[in-house]
């Protein structure tokens, strides 16, 4: 399914928890409805620290609505690591990334390997 928008309120919460979660990381699974990414599911087991966050994704229930994953950079490098991309590659098409001092532009989306895409921000 290609993604067309995030919802805004959807949006504001993740940027909450990075925000609340701060200085350790937190990652969370996207849900979408419609082409829309409308929610998210914290994930169980998660394990997180100061420089990562980390889960098994067959921890997760089969949701054809997943669509991908959020996660934070308390350093704020809004771009993906190394792990990122290879945790990108098991975990859906879209990702984003979130980072201090987590305001409206602190984030950004990409694709699995990492290209930069545009997330329309949706009432």
């Amino acid at each position: 399914m290609e993604i067309r928008g995030i919802r805004k309120e959807c949006l504001d919460t993740l940027r909450a928890v990075g925000k609340s979660q701060y200085p350790r990381e937190f990652v969370a699974v996207l849900r979408e409805r419609d082409g829309i990414i409308e929610e998210f599911d914290l994930a169980p087991g998660t394990v997180v620290t100061e420089q990562s966050a980390g889960f098994s994704p067959e921890m997760m229930p089969l949701d054809v609505h997943a669509v991908g994953s959020a996660h934070s950079h308390p350093s704020g490098a809004l771009r993906p690591s190394d792990a990122d991309l290879r945790f990108f590659g098991r975990m859906g098409k879209y990702h984003l990334i979130f980072g201090p001092p987590y305001g409206e532009g602190d984030w950004r989306a990409f694709r699995r390997d990492g290209t930069p895409v545009s997330l329309e921000v949706i009432e």
